[in-house]
C-alpha cells in the first residue's frame, strides 16, 4: 500500500484520544478485527425481464438490445450507476452505456448481425445499423460495395462471418483483399477460408543411419511360389 506525504503525517501522529499512541498502531491493533478486503464491490440493482422479438428489453423507460440468440427466454438486467449489463444463464448477452432519458432504444448492432442473414434488408433500413461506423477495413469495403448492385447481400455475408471467424480475422482479410486491389465477398471469404486450413505437415527428413541401404524390389512372382507351395 503506498501512503502519500500527507497520510504519512497523520498515520504517525499521535491518536486524538489514545495519546501514548500513534494512529497507525492504533491502526495495526485494529487490524485483526477488521473484514479483509475481497476486491471491488460489484453493487447493481438486479430485476428479471422478457426480451421482446426485436431482441430488445425494456428497462426504466428505455429498451437496450440484447444478443439475438437469447429471444424467448428471460434475461437478468444487472443495472450499475453507468451501464446495463443483461444476462441468460450466467452469460453476457448485451451490455449498455445506462441511457437516464425517457423512451429510448440504445442499440448494439452486432446484436443483430444473425438476423441479416435471414433479413438482409435490414442492413439497409434498420434502426440498429443507422450510422454505424464500422472499424477499420470493414468500413472501407462497406463503402466500396454501397455502389455494387448487390452489395447490400455481399456486406450481409462478410458481416455473418464474425460470428464464426471473429472481428480480428474478418477484419484482416478485408485488408488483405482491399491489398489485392479486390473488395467482393467472394474474396474476403476465400481469404477466411485459406486461413482455417491447416498448415501443411513438416517435411521430416531421414538421418542417414535410417536410410535403407538396400531397397526391397516388388515382386509378384513371390506370391505364385506361396500358392504352389500349399
Amino acid at each position: 500500500m503506498k501512503i502519500r506525504v500527507d497520510d504519512q503525517r497523520t498515520v504517525s501522529g499521535r491518536h486524538p484520544e489514545q495519546r501514548d499512541q500513534t494512529v497507525w498502531e492504533v491502526f495495526e491493533a485494529e487490524r485483526p478485527s477488521l473484514v479483509p478486503y475481497a476486491g471491488r464491490f460489484d453493487g447493481f440493482h438486479a430485476v428479471t425481464a422478457s426480451v421482446s422479438k426485436t431482441c430488445l428489453v425494456r428497462f426504466d423507460s428505455n429498451k437496450y438490445s440484447v444478443a439475438a440468440g437469447a429471444v424467448g427466454r428471460p434475461v437478468e438486467i444487472r443495472a450499475y450507476a453507468e451501464r446495463i449489463e443483461l444476462r441468460q444463464d450466467g452469460r453476457v448477452v448485451g451490455e449498455h452505456r445506462r441511457s437516464f432519458g425517457r423512451g429510448q432504444m440504445v442499440f448494439d448492432p452486432w446484436h443483430y448481425v444473425p438476423v441479416l442473414a435471414r433479413k438482409p434488408g435490414a442492413w439497409r433500413n434498420g434502426a440498429p445499423f443507422k450510422d454505424w461506423l464500422l472499424p477499420g477495413a470493414l468500413e472501407r469495403v462497406r463503402r466500396k460495395l454501397a455502389g455494387v448492385g448487390d452489395g447490400d447481400r455481399q456486406m450481409v455475408d462478410i458481416l455473418t462471418a464474425v460470428l464464426s471467424d471473429g472481428l480480428v480475422a474478418v477484419e484482416a482479410a478485408c485488408a488483405e483483399a482491399l491489398r489485392e486491389g479486390v473488395h467482393s465477398a467472394d474474396v474476403v471469404l476465400n481469404i477466411l477460408a485459406r486461413q482455417r486450413e491447416p498448415p501443411a505437415p513438416l517435411t521430416i527428413l531421414t538421418p542417414d543411419a535410417l536410410r535403407l541401404r538396400h531397397e526391397p524390389l516388388a515382386d509378384c512372382a513371390r506370391y505364385d511360389s506361396l500358392r504352389r507351395s500349399v
